[in-house]
């Protein structure tokens, strides 16, 4: 697998027709991620968990963005997904949640359930759905976002996105659930070989509703351009990496 330090700058221009789907793409990172893509150019569909939501994302984008109803920890939702997309070339897993703060003390099992169900498990089911998609086109990508609590060497050493030291092991059940992500996300970009390119993506702390009533933190549109470099890589790009927003490595 083809692996360097810094991806570049510029980002490619879509194949004529590639067609994307964004999980959790009606708000945050995700809404970003899609107005951005539909700039481009790129055929885009939404994948929301409440439809309602879904088209006032795809209102307030102003475009002819699709929407299809999503909840990736159901089965059957991803399986009338895939049905109703049909082809597709770019997979952003975006869909994820984070129910909880604490570390070891305090941390329920039910948190942990919660946030492997969406995050590790429901990637999983999504990713397995639209490989026969993805496996058609010739240019398959598949982007998922992970975060930089996720590196375990991020989590034991000095980094540009995460104080680990201060949260003193907290937010058990979401970071180890992203740190599964990236061991996902190196395993099936092995099984799969060079022509699919799979990626992970550490966005940064940005202002989203991951963590209810949270104001601080940078654009997610600035993270959502690290999502659509990963999504348009040229074919002599990298597989099985961790990736910072900015385009450099991140030590898994």
């Amino acid at each position: 697998m083809t692996e360097i330090g810094r991806l570049p700058a510029e980002i490619p221009s879509p194949e004529p027709g590639s067609v994307a789907l964004v999980t959790g793409g009606n708000s945050g990172i995700g809404l970003e991620t899609a107005r951005q893509l539909l700039a481009m150019g790129v055929d885009l569909w939404i994948g929301a968990r409440d439809l309602d939501k879904g088209h006032r994302a795809a209102a307030e984008l102003g475009s002819v963005a699709r929407v299809v109803q999503l909840d990736v920890t159901d089965p059957s939702s991803v399986a009338a997904a895939v049905q109703q997309v049909g082809q597709l070339d770019i997979l952003v897993n975006n869909a994820g949640v984070n129910p909880g703060t604490d570390g070891v003390v305090g941390t329920t099992l039910e948190q942990l359930r919660i946030a492997y169900e969406t995050n590790v498990f429901g990637l999983i089911s999504v990713t397995q759905g639209f490989l026969p998609a993805l496996h058609r086109s010739p240019h398959p990508r598949i982007v998922n976002v992970s975060s930089g609590t996720g590196s375990l060497t991020w989590n034991s050493s000095p980094n540009p996105q995460f104080d680990w030291e201060r949260v003193k092991g907290g937010g058990l059940a979401y970071r180890s659930s992203k740190t599964a992500v990236n061991a996902v996300t190196l395993m099936t970009a092995q099984a799969l070989g060079e022509k699919v390119k799979v990626n992970a993506l550490a966005p940064g702390l940005r202002r989203t509703n991951l963590i209810a009533g949270m104001s601080t933190g940078g654009n997610p549109a600035e993270a959502a351009t690290g999502v659509v470099r990963l999504a348009l890589l040229a074919d002599d790009g990298p597989t099985g990496a961790l990736w910072s927003w900015d385009g450099t490595r991140v030590p898994w």
